[in-house]
């Protein structure tokens, strides 16, 4: 029992704190390497930021254990950068079409039936991005001053990032259901992912008295059960060949690698 109280106390929210520069060091460094963001979905960094930012504006009401807030604010960094380097390394416009002529691939208009409005996180110019980002902040902020001490405000920004980050998984469940295959995405990713599930689980449920709310709890349970699917469907279909349907598909597999740790 001492040691497992050493592991939840000690180990698990060190590996929390630590997770977004483990998960996303790769990536920032393969993007800088090969001086092209081809494959990588631009879609990741807006829901960590996103989710991140508004867990910080949720400490401030919840006041929950200060290793998950520090792994936002952590993530909040990372992600910036990861999201600089992606858009300073996106292949140029194709004047033949294809994946190079859309602002990430797999983000096509119409590819799930759902036309973004105004274009949104699809823009040519990185300046749209930062603006988003500014403006997204500057707006919590101004809603912190005047309502964020009512406890139902509060708990919406806890419901609403976590739930927001808790959706990362499900396009790559789809992208393999529909490719009936796991080609391109590697075990090891997997492996680590659920490692990653099961330290957050037990430091989430086996924390002291009310550190962690119920709403990282809820979110927690959410992505391990999507983690565990994701198992099964690498033991359903394997590495085997793959329709076209997997080419749509992989800008997800390359942009999530890692990331889920968080």
């Amino acid at each position: 029992m001492g040691l497992l109280s050493f592991v939840m106390g000690y180990v698990a929210p060190s590996f929390l704190i630590v997770s977004p520069l483990t998960s996303y060091a790769d990536q920032i460094y393969s993007i800088h390497r090969t001086k092209s963001s081809t494959g990588f979905s631009l879609d990741i960094p807006l829901i960590m930021l996103v989710a991140s930012v508004l867990k910080v504006f949720y400490w401030y009401g919840a006041r929950f254990d200060v290793a998950l807030l520090i792994q936002a604010c952590i993530m909040i960094g990372v992600q910036i950068v990861l999201l600089k380097v992606a858009l300073d390394n996106r292949p140029p416009p194709s004047f033949k079409g294809g994946a190079e002529s859309v602002p990430f691939v797999g983000a096509r208009e119409g590819e799930l039936g759902v036309k973004r409005p105004w274009n949104f996180w699809q823009w040519r110019s990185p300046k749209p991005y930062w603006e988003f980002l500014t403006w997204f902040t500057a707006t919590l902020t101004f809603l912190q001053i005047f309502v964020g001490k009512v406890p139902q405000y509060q708990a919406l920004l806890g419901y609403v990032g976590l739930a927001i980050e808790a959706t990362l998984p499900i396009p790559q469940m789809l992208a393999n259901y529909r490719a009936k295959s796991c080609k391109g995405f590697r075990f090891s990713v997997l492996a680590n992912w659920l490692f990653g599930d099961v330290m957050k689980m037990g430091f989430f449920f086996l924390a002291d008295g009310e550190s962690v709310p119920w709403a990282f709890k809820l979110c927690g349970i959410f992505q391990f059960a999507c983690d565990i699917y994701l198992g099964v469907q690498y033991w359903q279909f394997g590495e085997g060949p793959a329709a076209g349907a997997l080419e749509e598909g992989r800008w997800r597999m390359n942009g999530e690698k890692d990331v889920r740790l968080a």
